[in-house]
């Protein structure tokens, strides 16, 4: 092995490649293969978007592991671990698994010159490769259509939002940007848009794959009440649901696309009323809108 410890590895990976950013999928697709990885589990969900990626991320896990299956969760960035990044069934990925993960992509490579980003996106795979999951669900790092995880084709594809961000790489208006983060959606599959004001370069993109994209306002909708909210769509509605355990009226929006995600799984992955107010009750999310009790409150 080429290194011991997972500092080790991690402070390799970030001198390896000359660019600390090099969007493009040809070498992370390259070694995947070569390594065998295909699929991570039955069910993949890729999250992107401007805001909204990681809480969308951390609903989809805490309902899903609350109903039951084995959820796999690739995000970033880390907080405090690198080990964050990495989680099956809610337990973060050990370094032994990391560096040995590490190890396989090391050997797989060759010359092939890989990112920090798409030496950890590969490690995840390889990860959920042996965990038996239900469901992956796989954050996009940096746009969408040239990001390390659009080598996997997704069943449901959800983009939270869509802002002006990084723009040297993206474009420098929201129609570039939604252009670049529609480049998740797969042929005739599902994709749900968590704002009431999709670019159009989005509903083009959809429209051009035949793939029906769910909008806010338009497919499903929310309201909120003083102690709970109110979700419904063409199909199913829900009433007094518990409000998310991450606060901020906005998080409402990202656990409204949520639920039209879980909707259109429903048929292989069904969810209980029990397991989404338990979900929604039990998620954490920590480093965004966090208070720590003390005698100074912060």
């Amino acid at each position: 092995m080429r290194f011991d410890s997972l500092t080790d590895w991690l402070a390799w990976q970030e001198t390896l490649h000359p660019n600390a950013i090099d969007m493009g999928l040809e070498r992370v697709a390259s070694v995947a293969s070569d390594m065998g990885l295909g699929r991570p589990a039955t069910t993949v969900i890729t999250v992107a978007g401007t805001n909204g990626k990681g809480s969308c991320v951390a609903l989809l896990e805490s309902i899903l592991g609350a109903a039951g299956y084995r959820v796999g969760v690739y995000a970033s960035p880390h907080l405090l671990r690198y080990n964050e990044r990495v989680r099956v069934c809610g337990q973060e990925a050990g370094d032994a698994a990391l560096c040995a993960a590490f190890e396989r992509i090391d050997q797989a490579r060759g010359a092939t010159s890989l990112t920090y980003f798409e030496f950890g996106t590969l490690a995840a795979l390889a990860i959920f490769a042996q965990s038996a999951l239900d469901v992956a669900v796989l954050e996009v790092g940096l746009g969408g259509r040239l990001d390390a995880v659009n080598i996997i084709d997704a069943d449901v594809a959800l983009i939270t939002s869509v802002g002006i961000d990084h723009v040297e790489w993206l474009g420098p208006d929201r129609e570039s940007i939604g252009r670049e983060k529609a480049g998740i959606l797969r042929p005739a599959m599902p994709a749900v848009y968590g704002e009431a004001d999709p670019p159009r370069s989005v509903l083009a993109m959809a429209d051009s794959l035949a793939a029906p994209v769910h909008c806010l306002e338009r497919d499903y909708r929310f309201s909120p009440a003083d102690d709970s909210w109110d979700w419904r769509s063409d199909l199913n509605s829900y009433t007094g649901l518990p409000l998310p355990n991450l606060p901020g009226v906005y998080q409402l929006q990202n656990a409204a696309a949520v639920l039209m995600v879980l909707e259109l799984l429903a048929s292989r992955l069904p969810v209980t009323v029990e397991a989404l107010h338990a979900g929604l009750r039990a998620v954490r999310l920590p480093g965004r809108f966090q208070v720590l009790p003390g005698r100074v409150e912060w």
